[in-house]
């Protein structure tokens, strides 16, 4: 049915009054002779944009033409007419900022494997305040191979898993359409690297390609949750024995919305995601803001083993955006107390988050990834346990810069969503929660997520991945290291103001190894630290 009604789809009415429209000028040319004259010149422009707009819906390259066909080519003309032009274009569409602008075209450029170099230098004005840079080495070390990797596991974990330093960062089957999914995954298992399925669950998609999964269990249990809505150990363990599932996250909370909870608008809740997640055909689909498998500190460790437990020895972890300091530092008594790590920790930015949000959270509330990443590294090495527990690190994670400037603030190894949405083809139209993606990725109309045609994505999805661990590589070799792991703070600059500049060791200073149990005077730990409990969220008196 939803084929026969595409020509009448909004989108398409171009292309079909163009084709209707050479139709009626061919069928009035033949039935008066001397009015043929006349018409043969509208004849060809109707019939060659008709042409045109089959050939749009039949090439492979451009979603947005698949979906918007002949219509989109003066987003393409736009692009091409002059620098100024396509720099105004990219503006437009989308917040204005240089991120906006430049990233994403490295993403696209990266993806698309072609040259990723720019004349004329840096386009940023580096005497501005907040510019940063890396400082290089006069002894460069040769390149190093760019498959940089890490051993994610602590001692309690007796199936560690070896992971790229740059993954696909969650994001749900539901919010992103089927053929998102599949490209990503097949991505991922080309470019041999791992792919979180968001709070969604693992659904049929995730499946096809293969691809390694880091399975993300939020407050709604998707995919292993009763009927009321409550964890289901015997679902989790069977759906966690899968071969594909590497680690398993436990969300607490995002970046996009911290303490908000999940919510999928109704409008995106078809038949298929009813029955994947287990929820109400039609309605939103809203994960509870906070878990109902634990209440405490304790408990939540409690359930970490748990989970460890009934996985087989995955390495388990969990993702937070950082909000009371002493919440955090009260998990880090409970890991103390209980004698149970996660394997891991993933620090999710206020400033990231491919979801949509009520604008006061996604502005206003949250830690920033740099200073979120830092204070959870520093409270590790305060309770002399960061040798056993990595970091990830996610938000507005695009390039090798990125990536190098928060590993050396803490992080061990780092997500992206939009990164890896730019390398899907997404043109960041901002109507992810309406269901009217123009490029068929974040979408669950199957008109318009055909348009994104998974074998054309998979390699895009692998390229970016690899062009982005080469620039890494490149940056380690220009300052002299090897591997991402030897990057420190001491190696990054910030311009404050006029000429006040300071080092990332300055503006983040280290606690010693064991320093919080010692006793500390620094004042971003102390207060915090007197006042957070294992037994409890909530600050003691």
């Amino acid at each position: 049915m939803q084929r026969l009604l595409l020509p009448f789809t909004p989108r398409f009415i171009v292309l079909t009054m163009c084709a209707m429209m050479t139709l009626v000028l061919l069928s009035a040319g033949m039935m008066d002779e001397q009015m043929s004259h006349f018409l043969w010149i509208p004849i060809v422009v109707f019939g060659g944009l008709t042409l045109i707009g089959i050939n749009d819906l039949m090439q492979q390259s451009h979603a947005v033409l698949r979906n918007y066909p002949i219509t989109a080519h003066f987003r393409f003309l736009l692009e091409e007419i002059r620098p100024e032009m396509r720099q105004y274009f990219f503006e437009s569409e989308t917040d204005g900022t240089p991120f906006s602008r430049n990233k994403r075209a490295v993403v696209y450029q990266r993806a698309k494997m072609v040259l990723d170099k720019r004349p004329f230098g840096t386009q940023k004005d580096v005497y501005s305040d907040g510019y940063e840079w890396m400082h290089h080495s006069l002894a460069p070390k040769p390149l190093s191979d760019p498959d940089f990797r890490i051993t994610i596991g602590g001692p309690e974990c007796s199936r560690p898993y070896s992971a790229s330093v740059f993954n696909i960062s969650a994001m749900s089957f539901g919010a992103l359409s089927a053929n998102a999914i599949r490209a990503l995954n097949a991505g991922a298992k080309k470019g041999n690297f791992a792919h979180d399925t968001g709070e969604g669950g693992i659904s049929p998609y995730h499946q096809e390609k293969g691809g390694d999964l880091i399975w993300e269990i939020g407050s709604g249990y998707f995919g292993c949750r009763t009927r009321e809505g409550k964890f289901d150990p015997q679902a989790f363990a069977r759906v966690s024995a899968g071969e594909q599932v590497k680690m398993i996250e436990v969300k607490l909370s995002q970046g996009a919305k911290p303490g908000h909870g999940g919510v999928l608008p109704a409008a995106k809740v078809s038949e298929e995601i009813s029955r994947i997640r287990g929820v109400a055909l039609g309605e939103d689909c809203i994960s509870p803001s906070a878990h109902s498998a634990f209440s405490t500190p304790v408990g939540m460790m409690q359930f970490i083993g748990e989970l460890r437990r009934l996985s087989g020895g995955k390495p388990v972890g969990f993702k937070l955006c950082i909000g009371h300091g002493w919440e955090f530092l009260a998990i880090c008594k409970a890991m103390l107390q209980t004698g149970i790590y996660p394997d891991f920790i993933v620090v999710d930015g206020k400033e990231g988050g491919t979801g949509a949000a009520p604008l006061e959270f996604t502005d206003h509330l949250g830690m920033p990834m740099r200073e979120g990443v830092n204070f959870v590294h520093n409270a590790l090495v305060g309770i002399g346990v960061r040798d056993r527990i990595r970091i990830g690190a996610s938000g507005k994670i695009v390039t090798a810069f990125d990536m190098a400037r928060v590993v050396a603030l803490g992080a061990d190894w780092c997500n992206s969503g939009r990164g890896f949405m730019f390398s899907l083809g997404c043109i960041q139209s901002l109507s992810c929660h309406t269901d009217r993606c123009p490029t068929g990725v974040a979408t669950q109309d199957p008109l318009r997520g055909r348009a994104l045609v998974v074998e054309d994505k998979v390699s895009r999805v692998a390229n970016y991945h690899n062009a982005t661990l080469h620039a890494l590589a490149e940056l380690l070799a220009a300052a002299g290291l090897e591997h991402p792991r030897q990057l420190e703070s001491k190696y990054f600059m910030h311009r404050l103001y006029g000429t006040d500049v300071k080092s990332f060791a300055e503006l983040y200073p280290c606690l010693e190894t064991g320093e919080l149990l010692r006793g500390t005077d620094d004042h971003r730990f102390r207060d915090a630290w007197q006042v957070a409990q294992a037994e409890s969220f909530a600050p003691s008196c």
